[in-house]
């Protein structure tokens, strides 16, 4: 879909000398200040100026490591020339570590440097010809001991049809050809938690949500009238769900179509997602708009994605088979994976930082705690319902978490707590179901519950190829085999960890090798053409087999009317008492 200019914010004249203060203000200003030029885009660079006042003697500046997703980052390795000046003249820099300079210095000190970005995606940032996509943290030196400090940005050299989009107050004015945007934080922390979007993207408000949701779209690939529903249902459901909004105004910042990059990220009154297509927004959605509540202001992360797929066909955005469709899924992967026999939903927490390692990402050494939380929350929802004749549930669960700790801004102790108010909503111990599934690995009971709901679980065997081999691409994009299953056929006729490989079936080598392995049969032939050092070897072996049980969820149709009844409060979101025969 071709976007419209966005809307101009207008800013009225003495909101305009307060923004025109704050772009030329004085150094001797408290608040610590940020220009950032757009200039060029095509180079990918931001141009950065910090000016930080009330310096005395010296100052430490550094950038984040870590910022939208579970990982360690370095976002200093983006950064360059990097130099400061103070009130008499040029300022002495000092690299002290890879991400913390110290710069001497009296009374104001300015830091200039440049950061290079150019990654698609709501964990990075970019800067091209189409638009700037910011996450501050991951462009903004900051003073450790000065984060609380109200802070501004002001973006120049903004084309004047671009529009600015953030969940932290701004405005804006024309400068020369172009536009100068000025934004508000009352921290660094607030800032570094509002992503920014600059680019002639499409924005309107979703009807009948108070307080006010506004969408933001940058892309192709998509319908308006198809995101409006979809999110409109979606929000209505988690709102009434929690009882009301912990926002005074929320953003949906949604990058649509190829090169968007994939996933979504949360943010306190906003979030930054990516999708090739509408079609895949509402599962992502779902997902971060729970986090207002979940992660952001409570932190039960066993809940998250219950609530998402829970949003979903309660809101009616998906049906009953497609929600028992995913959690067959998600139990298929679970069970999938040889680590889901050591590994608790808490220690899979606890673990997060480590998925960017794609070791620790291989079925046998990890489980998401995603999906096993998913699961364990539609179990323990179950449990819930049956033991109080359905009466209550997880929802009155998450809204007392809402209650007695979000909403006090107080940190709750892990399981114990969630445990101790599921036990004061259900009137019984769950000691047994939390030290067995949650922090234990015990195998899950999915039967026994599933069977509580009217519902059963049966398991299907499928055949599918395999390659029996790992590959990845290297930065020049040349694949390269990482692990070879020493067991398998590819093993067998001499393919090495470290291989390099220039030919694939005498062509090119697939882009994709998850599209193209589904489309293959167990024992077609493969060629391959590898460079080990300085020689070149022709391989050639068959494709291998695996067999897989994939689970699938259904209905009992004989089922007893209690049990429907309870599946049906589940699907609904509803409790009501079971009646007395």
């Amino acid at each position: 879909m071709t976007s419209t200019p966005p809307r101009i914010r207008p800013v009225i004249p003495a909101v305009l000398s307060f923004l025109l203060s704050l772009a030329v203000s004085t150094p001797a200003r408290a608040t610590i200040q940020y220009a950032v030029s757009l200039d060029h885009p095509e180079k990918h660079l931001f141009q950065v100026t910090m000016t930080i006042p009330n310096i005395t003697n010296e100052v430490t500046v550094q950038m984040a490591a870590w910022n939208t997703l579970y990982q360690i980052r370095d976002f200093s390795s983006h950064v360059q020339q990097v130099e400061a000046f103070a009130e008499n003249g040029k300022a002495p820099v000092e690299k002290i570590d890879k991400q913390t300079w110290r710069i001497k210095g009296q009374g104001f000190i300015q830091v200039r440097y440049a950061t290079y970005w150019d990654e698609p995606g709501p964990f990075a940032a970019q800067l091209n010809s189409e638009h700037a996509f910011i996450n501050p943290a991951m462009i903004l030196f900051y003073v450790p001991d000065r984060r609380a400090e109200p802070a501004t940005i002001s973006m120049s050299d903004v084309p004047l049809d671009w529009g600015l989009e953030s969940a932290s107050p701004w405005g804006s004015f024309q400068s020369g050809r172009n536009r100068m945007i000025v934004i508000q934080s009352p921290s660094y922390d607030a800032l570094a938690d509002g992503p920014i979007e600059i680019s002639r993207f499409q924005e309107f408000d979703l009807p009948g949500i108070s307080p006010r949701v506004t969408v933001v779209v940058h892309g192709d690939n998509w319908q308006k009238k198809r995101i409006e529903e979809d999110l409109k249902r979606i929000c209505q459901y988690e709102l009434k769900l929690m009882g009301g909004a912990p926002f005074e105004r929320y953003t949906f910042i949604l990058h649509i179509g190829k090169g968007a990059g994939g996933g979504g990220m949360e943010h306190a009154n906003s979030t930054a997602i990516g999708v090739p297509s509408d079609e895949f927004l509402p599962g992502v959605a779902a997902h971060e708009f729970f986090h207002l509540w979940n992660v952001k202001r409570i932190r039960p992360a066993s809940l998250e994605s219950t609530y998402a797929s829970y949003a979903l066909v309660r809101s009616g955005v998906w049906s009953k088979q497609q929600f028992y469709a995913d959690l067959g899924e998600q139990i298929s992967e679970l069970e999938g994976r040889p680590a889901n026999r050591w590994q608790s939903a808490e220690q899979s927490s606890l673990d997060a930082w480590l998925e960017k390692y794609p070791r620790y990402n291989r079925p046998e050494f990890s489980v998401s705690y995603y999906t096993k939380g998913q699961v364990l929350g539609d179990l323990l929802d179950i449990l819930i319902r049956d033991r109080t004749g359905n009466e209550k549930s997880l929802d009155d669960v998450l809204r007392a978490l809402n209650t007695d700790f979000a909403k006090h801004g107080k940190t709750y102790r892990d399981s114990l707590d969630i445990r101790l108010t599921v036990e004061k909503i259900a009137g019984e111990s769950f000691e047994e179901f939390f030290q067995k599934y949650v922090s234990g690995t015990e195998p899950l009971p999915y039967q026994q519950i599933l069977t509580l709901a009217g519902l059963e679980l049966r398991a299907v065997v499928r055949r599918r190829p395999t390659l029996g081999f790992s590959a990845e691409r290297d930065p020049s994009g040349l694949l390269t085999a990482r692990t070879v299953d020493p067991e398998g056929f590819a093993a067998q006729a001499g393919l090495r960890a470290g291989d390099i490989i220039l030919n694939w079936n005498g062509g090119e080598v697939p882009r994709l090798l998850e599209r193209w392995l589904p489309e293959q049969k167990p024992g077609d032939l493969l060629r391959l053409r590898v460079r080990r050092e300085d020689k070149e070897i022709s391989l050639e072996f068959r494709l291998g087999e695996i067999k897989e049980i994939l689970y699938e969820v259904s209905e009992n149709s004989h089922a007893s009317e209690r049990a429907r009844h309870i599946r049906d409060g589940m699907l609904r979101g509803g409790t009501s008492a079971l009646l007395a025969h």
